[in-house]
């Protein structure tokens, strides 16, 4: 065999001149996808105008129909609204107290259908036809609700901010009937925190409300 046909075997085939390089290639594309990216970010999407901005931005609201200290409400309000808020903000009822804002300390406490519940953890929106009570709505006129006067003749508050939830929740208390003891006064009403520390007048106010003393 001659030398020049070994040689032509062996040889990868020549390439046409017109025919891209891989490195050409590779450059070339990642330009033009960066140039299309880009081209994407500095166009974007179509701005929204202000109306349709607004109402993207804008939360779903519900239609709420509840009794609270007997009497009828119907309110439309976000659905992301606490009762706390309704109840402060919305129907001008401010005797709940907003402290912690998460449901530890009680000082929001409010009865829904009798049941004892942090106002500030439940959503309004959840509490269509139900029956609401606030510390507002304790007291039968001039007179005073038994707990409250309890408070005041043990003298069971000192800054008074945590007195609204404080008295609230002792009147759930007495109507699950948990107040056989000190003890399961002190058990029941666990969380509703006073920072002053009225702790022991608070549970001789319950006990003297519900008959004990």
């Amino acid at each position: 065999m001659s030398t020049e046909s070994s040689e032509s075997a062996t040889s990868p085939p020549a390439q046409s001149p017109s025919a891209p390089s891989r490195r050409t290639f590779i450059a070339t594309t990642s330009v033009v996808g960066g140039a299309v990216v880009a081209s994407g970010l500095v166009a974007g999407p179509a701005p929204l105008g202000i109306e349709e901005a607004a109402a993207a931005e804008a939360s779903p609201s519900s239609r709420v129909a509840l009794t609270v200290n007997g009497r009828r409400h119907t309110v439309t309000v976000d659905n992301r609204t606490s009762l706390l808020d309704l109840l402060r903000e919305h129907l001008g009822l401010t005797g709940s107290k907003k402290g912690c804002n998460a449901g530890a300390c009680g000082a929001c406490t409010v009865l829904v259908d009798g049941r004892r519940v942090n106002s500030c953890l439940t959503l309004a929106v959840r509490l269509d036809g139900v029956e609401v009570t606030t510390v507002e709505g304790l007291a039968k006129g001039d007179q005073l609700h038994p707990l409250q006067q309890a408070f005041i003749d043990q003298d069971a508050f000192q800054c008074g901010y945590c007195t609204p939830g404080q008295i609230v929740s002792g009147v759930g208390c007495m109507q699950e009937g948990h107040t056989g003891s000190a003890e399961e006064i002190r058990e029941w009403m666990s969380g509703n925190i006073c920072r002053c520390g009225c702790y022991v007048k608070i549970v001789r106010a319950v006990e003297q409300a519900s008959g004990r003393n």
